[in-house]
Formats: structure tokens, sequence, C-alpha cells
């Protein structure tokens, strides 16, 4: 079994789940196990390997590692979206192993996904305002909080946008509408999947940016998967690094970043465009 290098701190009742005390963790893994299996072969492959992390209100922490490393699947099943095996999950206080499915979906306003492919992600057939009325007509009471120019313009779009279909948006419009959905929900817990690998070198900071500010004024914990070094650093408080399913090695970002332990973490520093890092050894 590899070693986790740590180089820093740390039934269905119908009623609607008890609201999470403020300092009650967003997410709490402890030993998490998920396993896929080929339904041809019948070969089991272990995805993601006795995985532990916790997220405390308003942190922002990252999973990082190359594709493959298991990091998606792990934000998934922690996030009640996939599959999951062995170990415990809390999700904003709840055991996931006993909520049922109708309880998951009162406690989805608080935990939004922005996914990967900003495109995929949104309805083709609807403008951005219709998707906004849908989201609206859904959660009235929680989303009555802005409307939709001013939501817009926190996300640093134009309101004209508003009535534009998913096809006449770039990239970085986009993803930053599917960036607006999320923030309508006033979610606990943002989980961020690849959120600037679908959009050019020069919009990636301004997303990057807009998380940042999001988080700072809304108190939201930020969970970000990424394969970027870059782009963890710049918004994230600490970071767990995935090889082959396991972390194998976490911290706060300036440690693992700055003195690395594990092999692993060092190639994927050595691997950053104009990296400076190198090996002590």
């Amino acid at each position: 079994m590899a070693e986790v290098v740590k180089t820093g701190a740390p039934g269905d009742t119908g009623r609607r789940p008890r609201t999470p005390a403020a300092d009650t963790p967003v997410l709490v893994v402890d030993d998490l196990v998920v396993e896929h299996r080929n339904d041809r072969t019948g070969e089991v492959f272990r995805a993601v390997d006795r995985v532990s992390l916790r997220i405390e209100a308003g942190e922002s922490v990252a999973v990082v590692g190359e594709s493959g490393s298991g990091k998606t699947t792990l934000a998934m099943a922690a996030t009640g979206l996939g599959p999951r095996g062995a170990g415990q999950i809390r999700l904003l206080g709840h055991p996931l192993h006993a909520t049922s499915r109708s309880q998951l979906r009162r406690l989805r306003p608080d935990v939004q996904v922005v996914f990967q492919d900003p495109h995929g992600s949104l309805d083709p057939r609807q403008s951005v305002r219709s998707g906004l009325r849908e989201l609206r007509s859904l959660q009235p009471e929680r989303t009555s909080w802005i409307g939709d120019a001013d939501l817009l313009g926190r996300v640093r779009l134009a309101p004209d946008l508003l009535d534009r279909y998913p096809h006449q948006l770039s990239g970085g419009q986009a993803q930053r509408v599917c960036i607006a959905r999320a923030l309508l929900m006033r979610p606990r817990l943002i989980v961020a999947d690849e959120p600037t690998s679908g959009v050019d070198v020069s919009v990636q900071a301004d997303v990057l940016a807009l998380l940042r500010q999001i988080r700072a004024t809304t108190g939201a914990a930020l969970l970000m998967i990424s394969h970027d070094l870059a782009v963890v650093r710049s918004v994230c408080d600490s970071v767990h690094v995935m090889y082959r399913g396991r972390v194998v090695e976490a911290g706060p970002c300036e440690t693992v970043f700055g003195t690395p332990e594990h092999d692993y973490t060092r190639e994927l520093l050595a691997a950053m465009p104009g990296a400076r890092w190198r090996s002590r050894r």
C-alpha cells in the first residue's frame, strides 16, 4: 500500500433535512473506495482507493492529478452524483449511506457543480433567460434574492446575453453562465470540475478571478478538480494529489508546491510550463 505523504495541517421520513450548523464541515470523506466492473470481462478496477478529505465551511480545497487518477470519480461520489462503495461520506452533515434519494434531492441546491464542458451543461433549446426561469420555478424562495440582469453582472456578463442560446456563447461566456446558475442557488459548496479547461488561456484568469470573488463574497466552500497546478495554486487553500486512485500527498498549497515530498508531485510540478522547481535529490 502506497504511503500518503501529509505535508501540512490537517430511511426517508419525508421531512426536509435539517440545516447544518455553521461550524459543520461541508464535506467529510473517510476511506472512500469506488470500484468499476467491466461487464464484458468481469474485471474490477479500483478508481478511488481509500481516500479521505475534509472541507470546512468557506474553505477551498483542490484535488489534482493526471487524467485517470480518480479525481473526478472522487468528487462525483462525494457529492452523491456518482457511485460509491466502501467508506463514509458526510455531505453538509448528512451521512450519504443513510440519505434517501428524496432527501438528497433536497440537499442539491446547497451543492452546485460547474462541469468541464460548459456548452454540454446547458440545454441547447433554452436561452439563458429561459434556463434561469426554470431554476427559479423549481426553487422560488431560494432564487428570489437577485434579478437576472444583476446575476449576470455578478459574473461579468452583459444583460443582452440573457436572450442568447448556448451556441451563441463563447466558451468563456458559457462557463460564466454556468457559474451564474450555480451562484443563483446560494450554495454552501461549489464543485468546479476542470472549470478552465473548456476555455482559452486568455479567459482562464477571468474565470479563476470570478471563483475567488464568489468564494470571498458568499462564503461558499470550493472543491476544485484539476490537472493544472497553476490553476489550483491561484485559487485553493490546500491540495490533495491523486495518483492511480490514491492520495499520495496532501497539505496547504504553499507547502505542497514549495517543498513537495512525493515523486509524483515533483513530476507534476516539473511539467508545469515555465516551472522553475527542481528536485533536491
